[in-house]
Protein backbone atom coordinates (compact mmCIF):
# COMPACT_ATOMS: atom_id res chain seq x y z
CA UNK A 1 0.00 0.00 0.00
CA UNK A 2 1.01 3.67 -0.32
CA UNK A 3 3.05 4.84 2.62
CA UNK A 4 1.49 7.24 5.09
CA UNK A 5 3.99 9.97 4.17
CA UNK A 6 2.99 9.69 0.51
CA UNK A 7 -0.65 9.94 1.53
CA UNK A 8 0.14 13.07 3.53
CA UNK A 9 1.85 14.88 0.64
CA UNK A 10 -0.80 13.72 -1.83
CA UNK A 11 -3.53 15.02 0.48
CA UNK A 12 -1.70 18.34 0.85
CA UNK A 13 -1.62 18.66 -2.95
CA UNK A 14 -5.29 17.71 -3.31
CA UNK A 15 -6.41 20.29 -0.75
CA UNK A 16 -4.87 23.14 -2.74
CA UNK A 17 -7.33 24.76 -5.14
CA UNK A 18 -6.65 25.11 -8.90
CA UNK A 19 -4.65 28.23 -9.70
CA UNK A 20 -3.17 28.48 -6.20
CA UNK A 21 0.57 27.97 -5.54
CA UNK A 22 1.35 24.25 -5.37
CA UNK A 23 5.15 23.99 -5.50
CA UNK A 24 7.50 26.72 -4.35
CA UNK A 25 11.25 26.63 -5.02
CA UNK A 26 12.89 29.03 -2.57
CA UNK A 27 16.48 30.12 -3.28
CA UNK A 28 17.28 26.64 -4.58
CA UNK A 29 20.96 25.95 -5.34
CA UNK A 30 22.68 22.76 -6.44
CA UNK A 31 26.45 22.38 -6.43
CA UNK A 32 28.48 19.59 -8.00
CA UNK A 33 32.16 19.50 -7.04
CA UNK A 34 31.92 23.12 -5.85
CA UNK A 35 30.46 24.22 -9.19
CA UNK A 36 27.08 25.94 -8.89
CA UNK A 37 24.84 24.20 -11.43
CA UNK A 38 21.62 25.76 -10.11
CA UNK A 39 21.88 29.30 -8.77
CA UNK A 40 19.26 30.72 -6.39
CA UNK A 41 16.21 29.63 -8.36
CA UNK A 42 12.91 31.01 -7.07
CA UNK A 43 9.84 29.62 -8.77
CA UNK A 44 6.17 29.03 -7.97
CA UNK A 45 4.20 26.42 -9.91
CA UNK A 46 0.41 26.67 -9.63
CA UNK A 47 -1.96 23.75 -9.25
CA UNK A 48 -3.35 22.38 -12.54
CA UNK A 49 -1.07 24.49 -14.75
CA UNK A 50 1.12 23.27 -17.59
CA UNK A 51 4.51 24.73 -16.69
CA UNK A 52 7.56 24.26 -18.91
CA UNK A 53 11.23 24.85 -18.17
CA UNK A 54 13.10 25.58 -21.36
CA UNK A 55 16.77 26.27 -21.98
CA UNK A 56 19.83 25.12 -23.91
CA UNK A 57 21.67 21.91 -23.07
CA UNK A 58 23.49 22.23 -19.76
CA UNK A 59 21.23 24.99 -18.44
CA UNK A 60 20.07 22.91 -15.45
CA UNK A 61 16.59 21.78 -16.53
CA UNK A 62 17.02 18.09 -15.69
CA UNK A 63 18.73 18.89 -12.38
CA UNK A 64 15.70 20.91 -11.28
CA UNK A 65 13.33 18.16 -12.41
CA UNK A 66 15.28 15.54 -10.44
CA UNK A 67 15.11 17.72 -7.33
CA UNK A 68 11.34 18.06 -7.76
CA UNK A 69 11.04 14.29 -8.17
CA UNK A 70 13.21 13.55 -5.11
CA UNK A 71 16.02 11.92 -7.11
CA UNK A 72 18.34 14.71 -5.98
CA UNK A 73 18.36 17.30 -3.20
CA UNK A 74 19.22 21.00 -3.18
CA UNK A 75 22.60 21.99 -1.75
CA UNK A 76 20.76 24.92 -0.21
CA UNK A 77 17.30 26.44 -0.39
CA UNK A 78 14.00 24.64 -0.06
CA UNK A 79 11.26 22.95 -2.12
CA UNK A 80 7.84 23.50 -0.56
CA UNK A 81 4.56 21.71 -1.32
CA UNK A 82 1.79 23.95 -0.04
CA UNK A 83 3.35 24.86 3.30
CA UNK A 84 5.28 21.58 3.76
CA UNK A 85 9.00 21.23 2.95
CA UNK A 86 9.67 18.19 0.75
CA UNK A 87 13.34 18.84 -0.07
CA UNK A 88 14.55 15.71 1.73
CA UNK A 89 11.64 13.39 0.95
CA UNK A 90 12.49 10.43 -1.34
CA UNK A 91 10.58 9.97 -4.63
CA UNK A 92 8.05 7.48 -3.24
CA UNK A 93 6.97 9.94 -0.53
CA UNK A 94 6.03 12.73 -2.96
CA UNK A 95 2.84 13.33 -5.00
CA UNK A 96 4.90 13.18 -8.21
CA UNK A 97 5.67 10.74 -11.01
CA UNK A 98 7.87 11.10 -14.04
CA UNK A 99 7.70 10.35 -17.76
CA UNK A 100 11.32 9.76 -18.77
CA UNK A 101 13.00 10.72 -22.02
CA UNK A 102 13.63 7.05 -22.84
CA UNK A 103 10.28 5.93 -21.35
CA UNK A 104 11.63 3.05 -19.16
CA UNK A 105 8.79 0.71 -20.15
CA UNK A 106 9.03 -3.00 -19.27
CA UNK A 107 9.81 -4.72 -22.61
CA UNK A 108 8.61 -8.18 -21.50
CA UNK A 109 5.15 -6.87 -20.54
CA UNK A 110 2.03 -6.06 -22.52
CA UNK A 111 0.69 -2.53 -22.85
CA UNK A 112 -1.91 -3.27 -20.17
CA UNK A 113 0.61 -4.77 -17.77
CA UNK A 114 2.86 -1.72 -18.12
CA UNK A 115 -0.03 0.62 -17.33
CA UNK A 116 -1.20 -1.54 -14.41
CA UNK A 117 2.23 -1.82 -12.80
CA UNK A 118 1.98 1.17 -10.41
CA UNK A 119 -1.54 0.18 -9.40
CA UNK A 120 -0.49 -3.38 -8.59
CA UNK A 121 2.45 -2.05 -6.55
CA UNK A 122 -0.09 -0.09 -4.50
CA UNK A 123 -2.02 -3.30 -3.84
CA UNK A 124 -5.14 -2.55 -5.90
CA UNK A 125 -7.39 -5.47 -6.79
CA UNK A 126 -6.69 -7.06 -10.20
CA UNK A 127 -10.14 -6.26 -11.60
CA UNK A 128 -9.77 -2.60 -10.55
CA UNK A 129 -6.35 -2.42 -12.20
CA UNK A 130 -7.73 -3.78 -15.46
CA UNK A 131 -10.71 -1.43 -15.46
CA UNK A 132 -8.56 1.65 -14.79
CA UNK A 133 -5.93 0.59 -17.37
CA UNK A 134 -8.66 0.35 -20.01
CA UNK A 135 -9.93 3.83 -19.12
CA UNK A 136 -6.38 5.19 -19.40
CA UNK A 137 -5.96 3.56 -22.82
CA UNK A 138 -8.96 5.55 -23.98
CA UNK A 139 -7.63 8.71 -22.34
CA UNK A 140 -4.37 8.53 -24.32
CA UNK A 141 -6.17 7.55 -27.55
CA UNK A 142 -5.03 3.92 -27.81
CA UNK A 143 -7.47 1.19 -28.97
CA UNK A 144 -8.91 -1.14 -26.35
CA UNK A 145 -7.35 -4.19 -28.04
CA UNK A 146 -3.87 -2.77 -27.35
CA UNK A 147 -4.30 -3.95 -23.77
CA UNK A 148 -2.79 -7.38 -24.64
CA UNK A 149 -0.26 -6.13 -27.20
CA UNK A 150 3.44 -6.47 -26.38
CA UNK A 151 4.71 -2.97 -25.74
CA UNK A 152 7.78 -3.50 -27.94
CA UNK A 153 5.52 -4.11 -30.94
CA UNK A 154 4.09 -0.62 -30.59
CA UNK A 155 5.37 2.33 -32.61
CA UNK A 156 7.42 5.08 -30.98
CA UNK A 157 4.38 7.33 -30.63
CA UNK A 158 2.29 4.51 -29.16
CA UNK A 159 4.98 3.75 -26.58
CA UNK A 160 4.97 7.42 -25.62
CA UNK A 161 1.24 7.16 -24.98
CA UNK A 162 1.74 4.00 -22.88
CA UNK A 163 4.38 5.77 -20.78
CA UNK A 164 2.01 8.71 -20.18
CA UNK A 165 -0.87 6.34 -19.29
CA UNK A 166 1.40 4.55 -16.80
CA UNK A 167 2.33 7.90 -15.23
CA UNK A 168 -1.36 8.77 -14.90
CA UNK A 169 -1.97 5.37 -13.27
CA UNK A 170 0.06 6.53 -10.27
CA UNK A 171 -2.70 9.11 -9.78
CA UNK A 172 -0.15 11.63 -8.55
CA UNK A 173 -1.05 15.30 -8.44
CA UNK A 174 2.12 16.36 -10.29
CA UNK A 175 3.46 14.71 -13.45
CA UNK A 176 7.03 15.51 -14.47
CA UNK A 177 8.12 15.17 -18.09
CA UNK A 178 11.81 14.78 -18.98
CA UNK A 179 11.92 15.72 -22.70
CA UNK A 180 9.59 12.81 -23.63
CA UNK A 181 9.17 13.84 -27.29
CA UNK A 182 12.82 14.52 -28.16
CA UNK A 183 13.38 11.23 -30.02
CA UNK A 184 10.22 11.40 -32.15
CA UNK A 185 9.94 12.62 -35.74
CA UNK A 186 8.65 16.13 -36.34
CA UNK A 187 5.15 15.27 -37.63
CA UNK A 188 4.35 12.85 -34.80
CA UNK A 189 5.86 15.26 -32.27
CA UNK A 190 3.38 17.94 -33.33
CA UNK A 191 0.49 15.48 -32.95
CA UNK A 192 1.64 14.42 -29.49
CA UNK A 193 2.10 18.04 -28.42
CA UNK A 194 -1.57 18.66 -29.17
CA UNK A 195 -2.57 15.46 -27.38
CA UNK A 196 -0.50 16.34 -24.31
CA UNK A 197 -2.12 19.76 -24.12
CA UNK A 198 -5.56 18.17 -24.42
CA UNK A 199 -4.64 15.44 -21.92
CA UNK A 200 -3.56 18.08 -19.43
CA UNK A 201 -6.97 19.71 -19.70
CA UNK A 202 -8.89 16.45 -19.37
CA UNK A 203 -6.80 14.94 -16.56
CA UNK A 204 -6.80 18.00 -14.31
CA UNK A 205 -3.22 17.25 -13.24
CA UNK A 206 -0.29 19.62 -12.80
CA UNK A 207 2.26 19.12 -15.60
CA UNK A 208 5.88 20.22 -15.22
CA UNK A 209 7.69 19.71 -18.50
CA UNK A 210 11.28 20.29 -19.56
CA UNK A 211 12.54 20.69 -23.09
CA UNK A 212 15.24 22.40 -25.11
CA UNK A 213 12.66 22.98 -27.85
CA UNK A 214 11.32 26.51 -27.94
CA UNK A 215 8.42 25.38 -30.13
CA UNK A 216 7.25 22.78 -27.59
CA UNK A 217 7.46 25.25 -24.73
CA UNK A 218 5.51 27.97 -26.54
CA UNK A 219 2.95 25.60 -28.06
CA UNK A 220 1.83 23.68 -24.97
CA UNK A 221 2.50 25.74 -21.86
CA UNK A 222 0.40 27.97 -19.66
CA UNK A 223 3.66 29.51 -18.42
CA UNK A 224 7.30 29.12 -19.36
CA UNK A 225 10.51 29.52 -17.36
CA UNK A 226 13.70 30.26 -19.32
CA UNK A 227 16.93 28.87 -17.84
CA UNK A 228 20.49 29.82 -18.71
CA UNK A 229 23.55 28.44 -16.92
CA UNK A 230 21.53 27.52 -13.85
CA UNK A 231 19.76 30.87 -13.53
CA UNK A 232 16.06 31.41 -14.10
CA UNK A 233 16.08 34.40 -16.43
CA UNK A 234 12.36 34.96 -16.93
CA UNK A 235 9.00 33.40 -16.12
CA UNK A 236 5.75 34.26 -17.86
CA UNK A 237 3.14 33.21 -20.37
CA UNK A 238 4.48 32.39 -23.86
CA UNK A 239 2.98 35.66 -25.09
CA UNK A 240 4.63 37.72 -22.32
CA UNK A 241 8.05 36.20 -22.89
CA UNK A 242 7.85 36.58 -26.66
CA UNK A 243 6.60 40.16 -26.58
CA UNK A 244 8.54 41.40 -23.55
CA UNK A 245 11.84 39.52 -23.10
CA UNK A 246 13.91 40.88 -20.23
CA UNK A 247 17.29 40.26 -21.85
CA UNK A 248 19.04 39.67 -25.14
CA UNK A 249 19.49 35.98 -24.23
CA UNK A 250 15.77 35.42 -23.68
CA UNK A 251 14.86 37.29 -26.87
CA UNK A 252 17.29 35.24 -28.97
CA UNK A 253 16.28 31.95 -27.38
CA UNK A 254 12.54 32.51 -27.78
CA UNK A 255 12.64 33.18 -31.52
CA UNK A 256 14.28 34.83 -34.52
CA UNK A 257 15.36 38.39 -33.73
CA UNK A 258 17.28 41.30 -35.17
CA UNK A 259 19.49 42.91 -32.54
CA UNK A 260 21.08 46.34 -32.78
CA UNK A 261 23.46 47.63 -30.08
CA UNK A 262 22.35 51.17 -29.26
CA UNK A 263 23.27 54.14 -27.10
CA UNK A 264 20.32 56.39 -26.37
CA UNK A 265 21.26 60.04 -26.66
CA UNK A 266 20.93 62.40 -23.68
CA UNK A 267 18.22 64.24 -25.64
CA UNK A 268 16.13 61.04 -25.47
CA UNK A 269 14.10 59.33 -28.19
CA UNK A 270 17.03 58.70 -30.55
CA UNK A 271 20.00 56.39 -30.35
CA UNK A 272 23.23 55.73 -32.22
CA UNK A 273 23.80 52.20 -33.56
CA UNK A 274 26.38 50.20 -35.47
CA UNK A 275 25.06 51.71 -38.72
CA UNK A 276 27.54 54.56 -39.36
CA UNK A 277 26.01 58.00 -39.28
CA UNK A 278 22.46 56.72 -38.69
CA UNK A 279 20.23 57.37 -35.70
CA UNK A 280 17.28 55.16 -34.79
CA UNK A 281 14.15 56.43 -33.13
CA UNK A 282 13.39 54.52 -29.92
CA UNK A 283 10.67 54.48 -27.32
CA UNK A 284 11.62 56.59 -24.25
CA UNK A 285 13.61 54.56 -21.71
CA UNK A 286 15.63 57.29 -20.02
CA UNK A 287 18.62 59.26 -21.21
CA UNK A 288 22.17 58.16 -22.00
CA UNK A 289 21.51 54.41 -21.83
CA UNK A 290 23.43 51.63 -23.49
CA UNK A 291 21.71 48.43 -24.52
CA UNK A 292 20.06 46.71 -27.47
CA UNK A 293 16.96 47.19 -29.51
CA UNK A 294 15.33 43.96 -30.61
CA UNK A 295 13.10 43.79 -33.68
CA UNK A 296 11.26 40.60 -34.54
CA UNK A 297 11.36 39.63 -38.25
CA UNK A 298 7.58 39.99 -38.54
CA UNK A 299 7.73 43.55 -37.13
CA UNK A 300 9.81 44.71 -40.10
CA UNK A 301 8.03 46.23 -43.10
CA UNK A 302 8.90 46.67 -46.74
CA UNK A 303 9.32 50.40 -47.23
CA UNK A 304 7.79 51.52 -50.51
CA UNK A 305 6.76 54.94 -51.75
CA UNK A 306 4.28 56.39 -49.30
CA UNK A 307 5.21 54.03 -46.43
CA UNK A 308 5.64 55.88 -43.15
CA UNK A 309 7.88 54.26 -40.53
CA UNK A 310 10.20 55.65 -37.85
CA UNK A 311 13.37 53.84 -38.94
CA UNK A 312 14.51 52.86 -42.45
CA UNK A 313 17.57 50.92 -43.62
CA UNK A 314 18.65 49.70 -47.05
CA UNK A 315 19.49 46.01 -47.50
CA UNK A 316 20.44 43.49 -50.15
CA UNK A 317 18.43 40.26 -50.38
CA UNK A 318 20.74 37.26 -49.94
CA UNK A 319 18.27 34.38 -49.65
CA UNK A 320 14.57 33.66 -49.52
CA UNK A 321 12.88 30.78 -47.65
CA UNK A 322 9.29 29.55 -47.87
CA UNK A 323 7.41 29.09 -44.58
CA UNK A 324 4.10 28.13 -46.16
CA UNK A 325 1.81 31.14 -45.69
CA UNK A 326 4.82 33.38 -45.05
CA UNK A 327 8.28 33.89 -46.51
CA UNK A 328 11.50 34.65 -44.69
CA UNK A 329 14.36 36.67 -46.14
CA UNK A 330 18.04 36.78 -45.25
CA UNK A 331 19.24 40.34 -45.83
CA UNK A 332 22.61 42.08 -45.70
CA UNK A 333 22.99 45.65 -44.53
CA UNK A 334 26.69 46.36 -44.76
CA UNK A 335 28.34 43.62 -42.67
CA UNK A 336 25.18 42.96 -40.65
CA UNK A 337 22.67 40.22 -41.51
CA UNK A 338 18.98 40.86 -40.90
CA UNK A 339 15.97 38.53 -40.99
CA UNK A 340 12.69 39.73 -42.50
CA UNK A 341 9.39 37.81 -42.52
CA UNK A 342 6.45 38.72 -44.72
CA UNK A 343 3.07 37.28 -45.74
CA UNK A 344 3.22 35.48 -49.10
CA UNK A 345 0.89 38.11 -50.58
CA UNK A 346 3.58 40.79 -50.12
CA UNK A 347 6.46 38.76 -51.55
CA UNK A 348 8.36 39.26 -54.79
CA UNK A 349 9.38 35.71 -55.72
CA UNK A 350 12.42 36.97 -57.67
CA UNK A 351 13.90 39.28 -55.05
CA UNK A 352 17.26 37.56 -54.41
CA UNK A 353 20.07 39.95 -55.29
CA UNK A 354 17.87 43.03 -55.23
CA UNK A 355 18.30 46.03 -52.95
CA UNK A 356 15.26 46.88 -50.84
CA UNK A 357 14.35 49.25 -48.03
CA UNK A 358 12.93 47.92 -44.78
CA UNK A 359 11.82 49.67 -41.63
CA UNK A 360 10.01 49.53 -38.33
CA UNK A 361 8.27 51.81 -35.88
CA UNK A 362 9.81 52.61 -32.51
CA UNK A 363 6.93 50.99 -30.58
CA UNK A 364 7.54 47.68 -32.43
CA UNK A 365 11.08 47.35 -31.04
CA UNK A 366 12.07 46.01 -27.61
CA UNK A 367 14.78 47.74 -25.61
CA UNK A 368 16.93 45.72 -23.18
CA UNK A 369 20.06 46.69 -21.29
CA UNK A 370 21.71 43.24 -21.14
Amino acid sequence: MISSKNEVTQNVAEEIKPGQPLLDLVNVCRDFDKVKVIKNVNLVVKKNEFFTLVGPSGSGKTTILKMLAGMDQPTSGDIVLGSKSISTLPPDKRPTCMVFQFLALFPHMTVGQNIEFPMRVKGMRAEDCIAKAQKLLDLVHLPEDYYNKNVMKCSGGERQRVAIARALAYDSEIILFDEPLSAIDAKLRKTLQKELKDLHRRSGKTFIYITHSLEEAMFMSDRVGVLCKGELKQVGTPEEIYAHPVSRFVAEFIGDVNIFPIRVKPTGGWGSTDFPGQLFKVEPHGDDLEGYIIVRPEALKLVKEGTQVDNVIECKVLNQFSLGSRSQFQLACGKKEITLELPRSEVDLNSVGKTIKIGWNAHDAIFVTE
